[in-house]
């Protein structure tokens, strides 16, 4: 069986998230111990370690599994308790999702501190090359709330460096692991739309937003469905991207499509900018 370090090692390479739960106190009769951990993937997965037996290891998994999608650590109380001395305990206090009452005659209480991992988001933005305003304020922003920043750009004038910066003119965009964790802001100006949102397409990714026109939006949109695109990732798609602030500058408008970006991750409703018209457009072009 794989030890911790590698587990964690093939984790962390692969951008997955996952839990460690660890014992961090112990009280009664259990053959568990303080230091005794397991690591849980996203799908609750046990991937490596004991809990000291299978009787408290199900409702740690469940309470790994939501901290890891809640992105918060939690210190889980779990008693292990007989049948009738768990109904009279759950009677007696206030319903807590960071206590769990294990019908068991193991006895006693374990204290279990879970800390979830997850591997940094990325805003990626696929740059058709040269200098573009709009892209430097989007590497900034990205930085300063702690994405990781990728500009796929074949000529790039930047001032701002990305975290990483791929500058080859073939690369396909449909070649990376990409998922719910990665943020990606088309700004091809016309040149690519079509190629890399297709590519897109074909991902679950957690936002892909388009930089553009009106009209451009709602022609790229016509174009797309005729290629058979699904109706579920153009009703995801932001486009034209970012939220509706009145943006005029580059600057603003970057502004506007992380605000965006930030809403989508914490399941924010916004109203985008064009909305309402591009619907116009593309209904009037069907």
């Amino acid at each position: 069986m794989p030890g911790f370090g590698e587990v964690v090692h093939s984790l962390e390479s692969q951008r997955k998230p996952y839990a460690i739960a660890t014992i961090v106190k112990v009280e009664g009769s259990s053959i568990a111990k303080p230091g005794f951990k397991i690591v849980v993937d996203q799908e609750g997965n046990v991937l490596y370690g004991t809990l000291g037996g299978v009787c408290p290891e199900g409702p740690v998994i469940s309470a790994a599994k939501q901290a890891i999608r809640d992105e918060r650590p939690r210190l889980l109380t779990v008693h292990l308790v007989g049948p009738e001395e768990s109904l009279r305990m759950m009677a007696e206090r206030p319903p807590s999702e960071d206590e769990v009452f294990v019908e068991t005659f193991c006895g006693g209480k374990l204290e279990v501190f879970i800390e979830p991992r997850l591997p940094r988001r990325r805003l990626i933005i696929v740059a058709q090359g040269g200098r573009d305003d709009v892209e430097e304020a989007l590497i900034q922003f990205g930085r300063v709330l702690g994405f990781e920043t990728w500009s796929i750009n074949p000529s790039p004038v930047l001032n701002v460096k990305p975290d990483v910066l791929i500058t080859d003119l073939d690369f396909d965009i449909g070649s990376m692991d990409l998922g719910e964790r990665d943020h990606v802001v088309v700004l091809t100006k016309g040149g690519r739309d079509l190629e890399v949102l297709e590519k897109l397409s074909r991902k679950k990714v957690g936002y892909v937003g388009l930089v553009a026109s009106r009209k451009r939006v709602a022609h790229d949109i016509a174009q797309l469905r005729a290629r058979g695109v699904p109706e579920e990732f153009i009703r995801n798609l932001s486009a034209p991207a970012g939220i509706d602030i009145g943006a005029y500058t580059p600057e603003e408008v970057a502004l506007s499509v992380m605000a965006e970006i930030v809403a989508r991750i914490r399941g924010v409703r916004v109203r985008r900018k064009g909305e309402e018209e591009v619907a116009e457009l593309v209904q009037g072009g069907e």
